[in-house]
């Protein structure tokens, strides 16, 4: 696996308690809206680069300084949005991201007190929520987590894996 390959792969597999039973449910990468502002800046920076041959030679340098800028920021933009991965498993749901450094926030199952979907207007349009978790603990890692695409497929999802294991009687209307 080259460079650019392991520091795109969040290597989700290598997180799960196998000899315990756990597999995955849902692996969610961010929707598309999520890559918008760092794919603007790459196209910027290309832009920007074309631009150069019709820019004076004494500042044609620093011009092209600011377009690999801007693109690297784009770059990394990127990568830190497809390697921050939220999965839910059928024991826990947990976090992945970083770039340079792997962070990693879990939470079993019974700790989720509550799960708020948030879809802004443009998020109903497009598609996408975001959820806000509510747990036993008092600090997590785990809060809040942008971008999720199907947002409400994906909180059924969750019900269904709490309720399949257990941790909550039938919900009553």
């Amino acid at each position: 696996m080259t460079l650019l390959g392991s520091l795109a792969d969040p290597q989700i597999a290598r997180h799960l308690l196998r000899e315990e039973g756990e597999v995955i449910v849902d692996e969610v990468v961010h929707h598309w809206m999520a890559y918008l502002r760092p794919g603007l800046a790459i196209v910027a920076s290309i832009v920007l680069l074309a631009t150069t041959p019709w820019i004076h030679v004494d500042v044609a340098g620093v011009v092209m300084l600011i377009a690999l800028a801007v693109f690297l920021y784009g770059l990394w933009g990127v990568l830190r949005e497809h390697r921050d991965r939220f999965v839910i498993t059928n024991m826990r749901v947990f976090r992945v991201h970083g770039v340079l450094s792997s962070n990693l926030a879990t939470m079993p199952l019974s700790r989720i007190l509550d799960i708020t979907v948030v879809k802004p207007l443009h998020g109903r349009v497009l598609g996408f929520g975001h959820f806000v978790f509510e747990s036993a603990a008092q600090e997590q890692g785990l809060r809040d987590i942008r971008y999720v695409g199907r947002p409400d497929e994906r909180d059924l999802s969750i019900q269904r894996v709490v309720q399949r294991s257990g941790l909550r009687g039938p919900r009553m209307n």
